[in-house]
């Protein structure tokens, strides 16, 4: 019997397409939180750099998705991750765990859609503790994922509004 191959371009459209139509949606129920900004997305990453920098900690890079495919002749809307963290913070469970680096520092995605409006896309404290620190063998006590959870709204929240 001869299969029949789906070429990847297709399959890789097909999968997009739902993820795209589907991604505000499933990202209230997969551990993250997507909240529309108020402002262009040079201007939410700006924001959200500017309340990482009040809080006292710090902006290491921006990846931006949309440059990267320009620069091989493809499009993309905007998304761009911005890689932030403490170094106070994160260091001693670094040195602790070492393979905790491959999942620090913390990130926020800022992102367009369709419909030119953009959003801010970021983990929950309890998906943090659960997906990311966990697996490096770190235990974050329920008021500890709180407190994650409440600087990360308020970080995000200034960025938005």
């Amino acid at each position: 019997m001869r299969r029949r191959m789906i070429p990847a371009t297709i399959l890789a459209g097909t999968i997009l397409a739902g993820t795209v139509l589907a991604a505000p949606a499933l990202a209230q129920q997969n551990g993250l939180v997507t909240v529309p900004s108020a402002h262009p997305v040079r201007a939410t990453l700006d924001r959200f750099a500017a309340a990482v920098r009040e809080a006292g900690w710090q902006v290491f890079t921006e990846i931006d998705h949309a440059a990267a495919a320009r620069d091989v002749g493809m499009t993309l809307r905007p998304r761009t991750v911005l890689l932030f963290g403490s170094p106070r913070a994160g260091t001693p469970g670094m040195a602790a765990n070492p393979t905790l680096a491959l999942d620090l520092p913390m990130r926020v995605l800022v992102w367009q859609d369709g419909q030119d409006r953009v959003f801010i896309t970021r983990s929950t404290g309890a998906d943090l503790a659960e997906r990311v620190f966990a697996r490096h063998g770190v235990t974050v006590p329920p008021q500890g994922q709180r407190n994650t959870e409440d600087f990360l709204a308020g970080l995000v929240r200034k960025a938005a509004e």
